[in-house]
């Protein structure tokens, strides 16, 4: 459906005729002053009686009168608007929080029957969980040393899994792990939110060992904020690493500092040693962050006011070249 949001630049549509007829002919002295237009005569001859001068005269009355109207109809901004669709939409603002130190190398997850990452595992994972969570808006941050905002909260469900898919172990210091920064981190882009159902859910490996907030820190700060988070440790324990293979295991997981987060918030510390594991952890956070779908009524638009600018700009250099085409016969 076509619609015009100005339509009221179309009652100027006769401005140009009403300028010629209201305003008063200059006079003498006027004329005196005026500026001296160097195609002057060039104007003059055409307004001269004659066949071609006539006609000349006409086309270019024509073209100038449609290029106005085009005009007036870019400023009265034409929009495309679409049939409407009614999107699922809860006021959820759900913060992931993934941890991408060197120890998220380690292979002792099975996942379609192969050995693969602990990041890998927690990757497809987490992806299948978001895919489920049209409705909220999504976030990811990433930490090691470091955190970092990937994505900001968004609708946009596809773009949130393609960053959580260009995540990889080396975009931040992978020597440390730095969990109390990423709490620090969502709770400052949560912090203008609106919404009254605010959730972090975070994933690590190790223990706190960087950065500038201690997780007791953090953990008070997400409580005062009222974000509920929810902690999942992952890794295979000692025994089924040394029975993998892995003798050099790097920072062990601090289960303490994890359940004290999430029980601070409200929310709950999970473990998971395996991907059948990982998938029940987020297959129940489902569970317990259920969406509560309220439709939306969204319409689709788009601008068309490129189109008859255009136009306007095209047959304005027609005009143009017609009155030196016409001149040029006199």
């Amino acid at each position: 459906m076509l619609v015009f949001e100005w339509l009221w630049a179309f009652a100027l549509l006769p401005l140009p005729i009403l300028l010629r007829y209201l305003l008063k002919p200059a006079t003498m002295r006027e004329q005196q002053l005026a500026l001296r237009v160097p195609f002057a005569q060039r104007l003059h001859s055409l307004t001269q009686r004659g066949p071609q001068r006539v006609l000349a005269r006409r086309a270019i009355f024509m073209l100038a009168l449609l290029a106005w109207a085009l005009l007036l109809t870019a400023l009265a901004r034409p929009v495309w608007v679409g049939e409407q669709s009614f999107v699922p939409m809860s006021g959820r603002d759900l913060m992931l929080a993934l941890d991408i130190s060197g120890s998220m190398k380690q292979e002792d997850f099975i996942f379609d029957a192969r050995r693969v990452s602990r990041l890998h595992a927690a990757k497809r994972v987490i992806r299948d969980f978001v895919d489920n969570r049209r409705g909220d808006r999504l976030a990811l941050i990433v930490f090691a040393a470091q955190a970092y905002l990937q994505i900001p909260l968004s609708f946009d469900v596809q773009v949130v899994q393609k960053m959580l898919d260009d995540t990889v172990i080396g975009l931040a210091d992978e020597s440390k792990t730095a969990i109390g920064d990423a709490i620090g981190l969502a709770i400052k882009q949560l912090q203008h939110s609106k919404s009254t159902d605010k959730v972090l859910i975070l994933l690590t490996d190790g223990s706190n060992n960087s950065g500038v907030l201690s997780p007791a820190e953090a953990a008070a700060l997400a409580a005062r904020s009222g974000i509920k988070i929810y902690t999942i440790g992952v890794g295979a324990d000692r025994i089924t690493r040394m029975r993998m293979g892995f003798f050099s295991f790097g920072a062990e997981l601090d289960e303490a500092a994890l359940t004290m987060i999430a029980n601070k918030t409200q929310g709950r510390y999970f473990r998971a040693t395996g991907t059948g594991e990982l998938k029940s952890v987020y297959a129940l956070l489902d569970q317990l962050e259920k969406i509560e779908h309220d439709e939306h009524i969204v319409q689709t638009q788009s601008a068309l006011y490129t189109w008859p600018l255009s136009l306007a700009l095209a047959l304005a250099a027609i005009a143009i070249v017609f009155f030196k085409h016409a001149h040029a016969y006199n």
